[in-house]
């Protein structure tokens, strides 16, 4: 299964380099080898459960495997992602240089390959060593979009071909990613110390998403950091990220709220994202945009006009993010405070 995935990737990068619409399409049909694959060890690791009844070292070890079954399911999911995102940009002109885009990929794979090795072996110092390189593939990402947009803007780039190669980018870090994800498993089934989402022992997580990531939600991460409450958590993300307004750093660094460190972020782009207790939504498009997981988050829409969208006068847009800036804070301060203290209903006398 790892083989299959390692080659979807490698295969999806090559078809993207080489415009070839043929491998592309290959890639996208193979896919369903790597989920028939899953189902099957997904099979095999109840059928050992239940006949074997491990525990300790064994218990792990069907624990993880389960757990990296899935890893390796999403990385073909992934490669078939970005062949997709070939036949959409393939006959666009002109092309950019991908020689960055075959480095993250290399790099994805590089550590793919050697988290499966820390499983086989195993080992858990190889599985220790690899997860710390997935950070040089978020520099990368980011490097890649910047040039991207840039080339756009420049008039270098046909416009179509900016969201599909940024999706490219996109997937081929979250293959790191889930390498990384890999590696933790390993760790946890060769020494059963837990090392995933060590961000949840910072508190309560609340995590707001809109359409951008350049205004609302932006707005309300920073009022809930302004609080300065102990074991809270708050992040932003945006389905389709685009660049933060710069009216809105300036009115919130005027209101003491220091936003100019925000950078603009997919969901995918948070690490996590799926061990936020409470997602809030800015509209119900966007509710229905955040892909279904199994978690248990608990989602709230809220209503508040995008300020990013007023684009009369200076004080009309300076009234429009005062009228957010007011709904923000209230209803941060009415969900925080339930959060603290669950409200007691009034005693009938």
């Amino acid at each position: 299964m790892a083989g299959l995935s390692e080659m979807a990737l490698r295969a999806s990068v090559q078809a993207l380099t080489q415009r070839n619409r043929q491998m592309a399409y290959s890639v996208i049909l193979r896919d369903q080898y790597i989920d028939e694959l899953e189902t099957e060890l997904d099979q095999l690791c109840l059928e050992f459960l239940a006949r074997h009844q491990p525990v300790a070292q064994d218990l792990r070890f069907v624990f993880s495997t389960i757990q990296i079954n899935r890893e390796l399911e999403r990385i073909g999911d992934y490669a078939e992602s970005i062949a997709r995102q070939v036949l959409a940009v393939s006959h666009l002109e002109p092309q950019p240089n991908y020689e960055k885009f075959v480095e993250l990929g290399d790099l994805a794979i590089h550590m793919l390959r050697d988290a499966v090795h820390s499983f086989l072996q195993p080992d858990a110092s190889l599985a220790a060593r690899t997860m710390v390189i997935e950070e040089r593939a978020n520099q990368l990402r980011t490097t890649i979009n910047g040039e991207l947009r840039d080339l756009t803007q420049a008039g270098q780039l046909p416009v179509d071909s900016l969201n599909p190669l940024m999706t490219v980018a996109r997937r081929l870090e979250r293959v790191t990613d889930q390498a990384k994800n890999l590696c933790e498993e390993v760790v946890y089934m060769c020494t059963g110390q837990f090392v995933k989402h060590k961000g949840g022992a910072e508190g309560f997580r609340i995590l707001f998403v809109d359409a951008t990531n350049g205004c609302l939600s932006q707005m309300a991460e920073g009022i809930g950091r302004a609080l300065q409450l102990p074991h809270f958590v708050f992040g932003s993300a945006g389905i389709t990220p685009q660049p933060m307004e710069p009216r809105v750093v300036e009115y919130m660094a005027a209101k003491g709220v220091d936003v100019s460190k925000h950078t603009s972020k997919s969901l995918e782009q948070v690490t996590g994202w799926e061990q936020y207790q409470v997602i809030v939504c800015f509209g119900g498009e966007v509710k229905e945009a955040i892909p279904v997981h199994a978690g248990k988050n608990v989602y709230f829409t809220w209503k508040v006009s995008d300020p990013g969208k007023e684009h009369g006068s200076a004080a009309a847009a300076h009234a429009a993010l005062d009228t957010a800036y007011h709904a923000l804070e209230a209803q941060m301060k009415e969900l925080v405070g339930a959060i603290l203290q669950e409200p007691q209903p009034e005693q009938k006398p």
